[in-house]
This record gives structure tokens, sequence and C-alpha cells, in this order.
């Protein structure tokens, strides 16, 4: 009988912490980009916009969580469903709002706020599920596992 992956504690713990890496390394990452950005005058050609940001330690600290966030992403599908674990790192959307407002002074009006709050419900729904369908077997083993049967 296959085990789902969801009973092994060890594995559910991986991609739990994963998943919420995940969504600080992408959140850290996009306020670090925006502020690498702040420096850059309106109006500046691209060639100036590369120079100047390239310049920015933001930068290369935005660039050094999505080399991070590439290898944490990789254990998580390792353990998980591309389709249960993208969507909870909708939990970003939720992150960066309210980052963009305590780091930068953004607004967070009424339909924003109750946006965010539909994500919220989203990321729940969809964290209840079980995260792995079948544990070892991607679609394309399927697949051919049916095409060598007589």
């Amino acid at each position: 009988m296959e085990q789902q992956l969801t009973e092994d504690p060890r594995a559910r713990r991986h991609v739990i912490v994963g998943l919420l890496l995940a969504i600080l390394l992408c959140s850290a990452s996009q306020l670090c980009w925006k502020q690498a950005t702040t420096s850059v005058p309106s109006g500046s050609t691209p060639l100036a916009t590369l120079k100047l940001t390239l310049m920015e330690p933001m930068f290369w600290i935005a660039l050094a969580l999505y080399v991070w966030q590439f290898f944490n992403w990789m254990r998580v599908l390792k353990y998980a469903d591309l389709s249960f674990a993208q969507p909870i790192t909708a939990g970003t959307y939720v992150v960066v709002g309210v980052g963009a407002w305590l780091f930068f002074g953004e607004s967070l009006p009424p339909h924003r706020l109750l946006g965010t709050g539909l994500i919220l419900l989203g990321v729940f729904l969809i964290s209840s599920a079980p995260h792995n369908s079948r544990k070892g077997e991607s679609a394309r083993q399927l697949v051919s596992a049916g095409e060598n049967r007589p």
C-alpha cells in the first residue's frame, strides 16, 4: 500500500518550513528590489538605470535571496505537488503588501485589504488539501508505465 507523504512527519515538516521560507525569501527579495530602485532617478535611460541599480547593495542582497529561494523551491517540490505548493506562495502578496506599507509608506486602501483577506482565505483552503497526490510518481512516469503494458 502506497504511503501518503502527508503521513510522513519529516516530509511534512520539510514542506511547511520550505513554504514559509519561500514566502519570506520571495517577500524579502521583492522589498530589497524596491529599495534598490529608489535611488534611481525617474526618467533615467535604461543603461543608466542598470548602472545605478548594479551599484546598490540592496540589489545584490535581492539577487542572493533569489538564489537561495531557487534552492529552497527545489527542495519544496521534492516533497510536494506543484499544484499545492505554488498557490500557497500567494502568501507573498500579503507579506509584500504589509512590508511596502511599513517600509515605503505605501497605502493599503480597503479594497486592497479585502483582496488580501481573500488571498489568505484561498491559501487556507489550498493548505487544507493533501500536498502530495502520488508519492514518487510523476505524470510522465505514469504515462510511460502505461505504454509499457501489453
